[in-house]
C-alpha cells in the first residue's frame, strides 16, 4: 500500500485541463475538489500515524475519498458539467 496521497491531476494527467476550467466554473465540483484533498490529507496522516486512527475510521475515511473520486470523474467525463 503505498503512503503516498492520490492527487487528482496525477490520476487524470489527460484532465488536467478539465479540472482546472470545472474548478473555475462549476461551485459544486470545487467543493468536491477541496473535500477530495481534505481526505486524501486525513488519509495520509493516519496511514503514516501521523494521527493513528482505528481501522474502521480509516476504511470509512477511504469509502468516502472514492465516492468523491466517482462524482469527480462522472463529471470529468461529462463535457456539459
Amino acid at each position: 500500500m503505498s503512503n503516498a496521497p492520490n492527487d487528482l491531476p496525477e490520476d487524470f494527467p489527460d484532465k488536467i485541463d478539465r479540472i482546472r476550467q470545472l474548478k473555475e466554473s462549476n461551485n459544486h465540483f470545487a467543493r468536491l475538489y477541496d473535500e477530495y484533498n481534505e481526505l486524501n490529507r486525513t488519509i495520509h496522516r493516519v496511514e503514516t500515524r501521523v494521527e493513528p486512527k482505528p481501522e474502521e475510521v480509516e476504511e470509512e475515511l477511504k469509502r468516502r475519498r472514492l465516492k468523491i473520486k466517482d462524482e469527480i470523474m462522472a463529471m470529468l467525463d461529462n463535457e456539459k458539467a
